[in-house]
């Protein structure tokens, strides 16, 4: 006999763990619409061609390639088949499994350009597949919340998206969060800095990875990549400028003029130094959205400025981020970041639809639960949405109590029968099991007596009333 398995890095949700999941799904689809965003969906499986090239060379790798079922080369042989010969792939791999859904919503606002009003707000929640290596907070089948905009550069929508951002935490009961923003053209003024030492690419993977491995992770790193230990020291004093938003902004605006940074990348003469500061920081696209982006926010009334940080080295691993990335990590848990995003200027361009700027971001629902569990911030969730169980001791009482069963559904009220005519104490034994608040007992001299006996669980508190009254008594509860 075959012991039954699931593939590593999925799981199985039981009742009240999907109940708890659900909770998370309501809370997010609450916040997107309430910001004006839509719902969209898109197939599981894309074409290959829609999804490498998009993630990096790295997220190439994690892509579920999925082998066409019949129309195989003629060449391919059945030891192919058998060992998955690595030659083999090319020949019978043509789609794959959805990365993100990022970037199958910009192949379909692509498709159907000719029938979307732009700006395009919308929001989709559904999984997503990486061919990862499992561990606690990172597996191969989890669900993404997404929420983008796309035909617009406002900057209206990032400070938006860190309101949605905080709205969400909150209706989670989540309230020890940061929110941290950084802008691809801060990156690149650094990488300026440096002399233009290395690959841009390069240097961007290595600072994304701080987090995990540490500067003298990231120091190696960088070395066996070809950077300079000075380089390399002249990076860590960039990215570790200290203060508020406002001051780490002016701190790293002075450390690009002092390295002699200009906007366009070049690096300028002694003559070309005597421009104002303030010219100068109008023309670091960087730097000067991310401040319009914070005064865009306090003009909305945003008052949680002590949980939104400028870290000047997040730097999002993507490869199709142009603008302002976000990433957020809850604080009093041992977990990577549940919500990330940024702007994409040319995604679309991809599929044909050049010049139209997108931006947004995406809550991981698996990596929330596990936050919320390991801080103890689900509500009591039973197995069950049923409100109320009827009891029953034999035929007679369990036809009797089917009126009463459909009442109270009609009502709005989840209940069930228990199905069959057991001792009563296995009956309540089931409803407590199953989180069933609660029990109507329905037996012989309750129904000769025109009444029913009904008994709220979490206390012990039972009341006797007429059958015509309990539909009412339990609506009002």
């Amino acid at each position: 006999m075959q012991k039954p398995s699931i593939p590593k890095g999925t799981r199985d949700f039981g009742p009240a763990q999907v109940a708890r999941r659900q909770h998370i799904f309501n809370v997010i689809r609450r916040t997107f619409e309430s910001f004006g965003f839509a719902p969209l969906e898109t197939p599981t499986l894309e074409n290959l061609s829609v999804l490498t090239g998009k993630y990096g060379d790295e997220g190439d790798q994690l892509l579920f390639k999925v082998l066409n079922s019949g129309d195989f080369a003629k060449d391919v042989t059945a030891e192919d088949l058998t060992t998955g010969s690595k030659a083999l792939l090319p020949k019978v791999a043509e789609k794959g499994l959805r990365y993100d859904l990022t970037v199958p919503f910009a192949r379909y606002v692509a498709m159907n350009r000719g029938t979307l009003t732009f700006p395009f707000k919308r929001y989709q929640m559904q999984p997503v597949w990486r061919a990862d290596r499992p561990q606690r907070g990172r597996y191969r089948e989890f669900y993404q919340c997404d929420a983008d905009v796309v035909g617009t550069d406002s900057l209206l929508c990032e400070a938006e998206i860190v309101l949605m951002i905080a709205q969400v935490m909150d209706g989670l009961g989540l309230h020890d969060f940061t929110i941290k923003i950084n802008h691809r053209g801060v990156l690149r003024n650094i990488y300026q800095a440096l002399g233009g030492e290395g690959r841009e690419t390069d240097l961007f993977v290595a600072i994304d990875k701080l987090d995990k491995i540490g500067r003298d992770g990231v120091t190696k790193e960088l070395l066996e990549r070809g950077f300079s230990e000075g380089t390399i020291e002249t990076l860590f004093a960039l990215l570790t400028v200290e203060g508020s938003y406002e001051e780490k902004l002016q701190r790293l605006l002075a450390g690009f003029v002092t390295a002699g940074v200009e906007p366009d990348g070049t690096r300028p003469t002694a003559a070309d130094d005597a421009a104002a500061t303030d010219e100068i920081t109008a023309r670091y696209r960087g730097l000067t959205e991310l401040a319009e982006v914070r005064d865009l926010l306090v003009a909305s009334g945003f008052r949680q400025f002590d949980r939104l940080e400028f870290d000047p080295t997040l730097a999002r691993g993507l490869s199709y981020y142009t603008g302002c990335i976000f990433e957020v990590k809850i604080n009093n848990v041992q977990m990577g970041s549940v919500s990330g995003g940024g702007r994409y200027d040319n995604l679309t361009g991809s599929f044909g639809l050049p010049g139209v700027s997108g931006v947004g971001f995406s809550f991981g629902v698996d990596r929330l639960y596990d936050c919320l569990e390991a801080l103890d911030l689900f509500t009591q969730t039973g197995e069950t949405p049923t409100r109320c169980l009827l009891t029953h001791f034999d035929l007679a009482s369990g036809r009797a109590a089917l009126p009463l069963l459909a009442q109270l559904r009609a009502a709005g009220i989840p209940s069930e029968l228990y199905p069959d005519a057991s001792k009563l104490q296995k009956q309540f034994k089931y409803a407590d099991a199953k989180g069933i608040p609660l029990v109507i007992v329905l037996g012989p001299e309750e129904i000769a007596a025109g009444v029913a006996k009904v008994k709220i669980m979490a206390s012990g508190v039972e009341r006797v009333l007429p059958l015509g009254e309990v539909v009412a008594a339990l609506t009002v509860e």
